[in-house]
């Protein structure tokens, strides 16, 4: 028997095995795929900066120019390949065609609001009355509750269609069966074994669903479901002396929930969000329209916008507001009250980040107190009786940022429970684990997704928890931090940065979850400029490359954190800087900026 020989790893991208986040950096283009990108290039007649991008991203030689230019026709399933599909869509065609009132009741935040409105848009073409129920965090929680149902039933609901929500709602569900309200789930959380008695449940990731649509936020499966009523609906002659709506144009919608929910940005989904970033181009949607201009935006929106800037304010009423405000925004077709909508989401947002910065320094504090007594601790658990409901999520997601593990942060409530949202890292599913909590009983409720997860317990069980949280995850987080590499897809100078540049990368997008952004590093660029602006911990920072040429760039949340640290304290100096384009088009003028993920020291 011959000793086998050792896997060969990956040699430092510019000698780089320990940056400023403790990162190795890599190559992302293996040879193979190296090889790849120039026949790319060759075949195809593609820049070789966009090859290598492609390339490295999986795509061959014969999928490049569908990749490029992804259909939706082309990439569009049948419906019916989702289990209860079929089934559904008939119950609401027949609900459609004998006029009945339909309850919407959706989640809280981005996705939720989507799909209730991509719902009750299509209703409201078909001139059907219809009424929607966004639970409040606080007082209801996440998910269909029996009040709520009840209250719907009373306001002469004839049949209930749960969004973003309802898999594992066995008992408000049960309800409105006795009730004769027909309920029809579309879903995309990870679903229990044991599923509720709902006369569909439309969920690509039940475990009896053989579809592979798995990756759909909840708005994408809502399209579907759309797709397949409208197809029934057709056949039995209902639009014969009526327009039949505009699926296509409610693409926003799509796109908006599926990059603000951060599911994976292939197959379909990149066709949804290509065509969905078009539709919104044309400002057809009022809400939407006056929620850009109150941030700011007044170009074209791109992907990462919709994340950062759209997706935060309308999930800002979920978390600290009234939650039904962000479908009410995405449905008015008043331009007063868009406007009016819009605003207060900006002042909720601007709430919610004040709120946030002190939470968030509280929760890190317990984080490296943990970690000061267990280094190797996989999951961390942070929690505090004074922190907002509505605001956990994000603690978890910038304590997961800041320690590159799996986080969650729970609130203390006065019942003695505590209510919490974890955030993951690439390849630790979070959603398995806490659906595993809640089935041994250490859990009172929970669920979720791979990257994301909510769950409620005894706040006397933080500890247990965080035991048995730990034992499920510190397998993958371990082989997760064992590869903890930083790919990076070429080298640029600041010349050579520029908007044309962008523009030609701009045709692999839309970039986002599992579709990852370009990654450049500006070697041995100088650090002329590294100071702090506004009120979020954000650096704007000015490189400048060995011909003299400039870029300026940003570094959000950095100030006071390790990275921001490496760029302030090597003013004067050279750094080997890596980040992602874009472009900058204030004033009129167009130039490419720099967003910067992490930075070394050169060797």
């Amino acid at each position: 028997m011959t000793e086998s020989s050792p896997i060969a790893l990956p040699k430092p991208f510019l000698g780089v095995t320990h940056s400023a986040l403790g990162r190795t950096w890599v190559e992302r283009c293996s040879a193979a795929q190296s090889t790849i990108a120039l026949a790319i290039a060759q075949t195809h007649g593609v820049p070789d900066i966009l090859a290598r991008v492609l390339a490295g991203r999986g795509v061959g030689i014969h999928e490049t120019e569908g990749f490029l230019n992804p259909r939706l026709r082309d990439l569009m399933p049948d419906p019916h390949v989702l289990t209860d599909m079929e089934r559904a869509a008939s119950r609401l065609a027949d609900s459609v065609i004998r006029r009945e009132k339909v309850a919407i009741f959706g989640d809280y935040d981005v996705d939720g609001a989507c799909s209730a409105a991509l719902l009750a848009e299509y209703l409201r073409a078909c001139a059907i009355s219809y009424t929607i129920h966004i639970p409040d965090r606080i007082t209801e929680g996440y998910g269909p509750n029996i009040d709520a149902i009840r209250a719907l039933k009373e306001q002469g609901a004839d049949i209930l269609v749960t969004v973003d929500c309802g898999t594992a709602s066995i008992e408000p569900l049960a309800e409105a069966k006795r009730l004769g309200l027909d309920p029809l789930v579309l879903d995309h959380h990870q679903a229990p074994e044991r599923l509720p008695e709902a006369l569909a449940i439309v969920n690509p990731n039940r475990q009896d669903d053989l579809s592979g649509l798995g990756h759909l936020c909840a708005a994408g499966v809502v399209f579907l479901f759309l797709v397949a009523l409208n197809r029934v609906l057709r056949a039995q002659g209902f639009f014969q002396n009526r327009r039949e709506p505009d699926l296509m144009g409610s693409l926003d919608l799509v796109a908006l929930a599926t990059v603000a929910d951060v599911v994976p940005l292939i197959g379909l989904n990149r066709a949804f969000v290509r065509q969905g970033l078009a539709v919104m181009r044309s400002r057809r949607r009022l809400g939407l329209a006056a929620l850009l201009d109150t941030a700011g935006l007044t170009g074209a929106p791109e992907c990462w916008h919709l994340g950062y800037l759209v997706g935060p304010r309308i999930n800002a009423g979920g978390r600290i507001g009234d939650a039904a405000l962000g479908s009410r925004l995405l449905l008015t077709e008043d331009p007063v009250q868009a406007g009016r909508i819009a605003g207060e989401l900006d002042r909720l947002n601007r709430e919610r980040q004040a709120i946030e910065v002190v939470a968030v320094q509280e929760a890190e504090a317990q984080a490296m107190m943990a970690l000061e007594k267990a280094p190797d601790q996989a999951v961390l658990v942070t929690a505090s009786a004074e922190w907002h409901p509505g605001i956990v999520g994000l603690i978890s997601a910038r304590t997961k940022e800041r320690f590159r593990r799996p986080a969650f942060a729970f609130t203390l409530n006065p019942d003695g429970t505590a209510t919490g949202s974890g955030r993951s890292v690439p390849g630790v599913d979070l959603g398995h684990a806490v659906r595993a909590a809640v089935e041994v009983g250490l859990a009172i409720k929970g669920g979720g997704h791979t990257m994301a997860a909510g769950v409620t317990i005894r706040a006397q069980d933080l500890d247990r928890f965080l035991a048995f949280i730990t034992d499920k995850l510190s397998e993958p987080v371990s082989t997760m931090r064992l590869n903890d590499r930083f790919p990076i897809d070429a080298t640029l100078t600041a010349a050579g940065a520029q908007p044309a540049l962008v523009t030609a990368l701009e045709r692999a997008g839309p970039f986002g979850s599992g579709q990852p952004e370009p990654m450049f590093v500006f070697p041995q660029h100088r650090v002329i400029e590294a100071r702090e602006v506004g009120s979020g911990g954000h650096m704007r920072v000015k490189l400048r490359g060995g011909d003299g040429s400039f870029i300026g760039g940003i570094a959000f949340r950095a100030a006071g954190q390790p990275l921001g640290n490496a760029l302030s304290g090597a003013i004067g100096n050279t750094l080997h800087v890596a980040g992602t384009l874009s472009i900058d088009r204030w004033g009129g003028q167009e130039k490419a900026e720099l967003r910067i993920m992490d930075a070394a020291r050169p060797e």
